[in-house]
């Protein structure tokens, strides 16, 4: 396949072009969608679904426990819905916390330590008890276990990585959209957790299906898995895939027929930072020419920014903020050509955001 028909059908996979018919089912078909900014996490979603859809509504979802966020995979948080989460730690998380092992020695947290924590937690958090992080961490405190620095952080991240707690239920905010997640005891919150008879497949099956065309290397990158796995993986889930292309590296698709494209789903989509559409591949420059991945990220400081997509390239980024008193400020565009999209395009991107985030 040409990189412009591997960008046509990664539109599709990704439901950037094929929109699903609501929020959840949008995140069950990309499986964990990042969300390091908790706010593009949403958008990610928003924009993946048909029709007008607003913060309060993926707000509701999390309410209802069809989504949580998690350290899913590579040591970053992504919203999954909430009844795939244990399944996918139990493919990713021993690996994730092996990778963390140097920092728990510097903040001296030994298996003791993370025992005597999970204990605390659980007592705190049993009967559907919900904590915001700073009252978590001041059980955990008020137990002798220390959370200065950023010990809390990493303790939080070690009893989500063992599918102890998982961040639910949204912290209402006066005046802007809520940032923080209530935290939750992970086998009281998920009442139908799937159990999938092999998980590494099932996990390339579904990468594949929400990113595809994409190989083995692409997909070790995005789960953080060692390549050999990936392709132990992609072995496993062959009677789910199709290979398109012939290069070296076998490209697959989900058998069957591809997402529909709706007619009426534009050309032009204002995207969040650290989006799936960009970061979640080997290579980058499918999407992005070369000379515009500085612009995009990571950035030295491992910043990915909001990008604007226009059928299928990288054209440019914008910005916005949204702290209190700012959330309705214009989002500011800025294109890295300027014939790459008309500027009634982008300013109907942006103000399908903007109606978003301001509900």
């Amino acid at each position: 396949m040409d990189a412009a028909a591997v960008r046509e059908r990664r539109l599709r996979s990704h439901r950037l072009s094929a929109p699903a018919a609501t929020v959840a089912e949008a995140a069950s078909h990309m499986l964990a969608t990042q969300g390091q900014e908790f706010w593009g996490g949403r958008w990610a979603l928003a924009a993946r679904t048909r029709g007008r859809v607003t913060v309060r509504d993926v707000d509701a979802a999390f309410e209802r426990g069809e989504l949580v966020r998690s350290w899913t995979m590579r040591g970053t948080i992504h919203v999954i819905p909430a009844r795939d989460l244990a399944w996918v730690l139990s493919v990713t998380g021993e690996r994730q916390a092996r990778q963390a092992a140097a920092v728990h020695r510097a903040e001296a947290i030994d298996a003791d330590e993370l025992v005597r924590a999970e204990a605390l937690v659980r007592a705190a958090l049993g009967g559907g008890n919900r904590l915001t992080r700073r009252e978590l961490f001041e059980v955990l405190e008020g137990g002798g276990v220390t959370t200065v620095g950023q010990r809390g952080y990493h303790l939080l991240v070690a009893l989500s990585l063992r599918a102890v707690v998982c961040q639910g239920p949204v912290v209402p905010r006066e005046s802007g959209p809520a940032r923080e997640q209530y935290i939750v005891l992970l086998e009281e919150w998920v009442t139908d957790a799937a159990t999938p008879a092999d998980p590494p497949a099932e996990l390339f099956a579904r990468y594949v299906a929400s990113h595809g065309p994409a190989g083995a290397r692409d997909f070790a990158w995005w789960s953080g898995l060692p390549l050999g796995v990936s392709r132990a993986a992609a072995e496993a889930a062959s009677d789910r895939l199709s290979v398109v292309g012939d290069g070296h590296e076998p490209q697959y698709v989900a058998a069957g027929p591809a997402p529909r494209r709706l007619a009426s789903a534009p050309e032009v989509v204002a995207l969040p930072p650290f989006e799936e559409y960009y970061l979640s591949y080997a290579d980058r420059t499918v999407p992005c020419a070369p000379e515009f991945l500085r612009a995009v990220g990571p950035s030295m400081n491992g910043i990915v920014r909001p990008i604007i997509v226009a059928r299928g390239r990288i054209v440019g980024v914008w910005t916005h903020s949204v702290a209190v008193g700012r959330h309705a400020d214009d989002p500011v565009p800025e294109l890295f050509t300027a014939d790459s999209a008309s500027a009634a395009e982008v300013s109907a991107a942006l103000d399908r955001y903007r109606a978003f985030i301001t509900a």
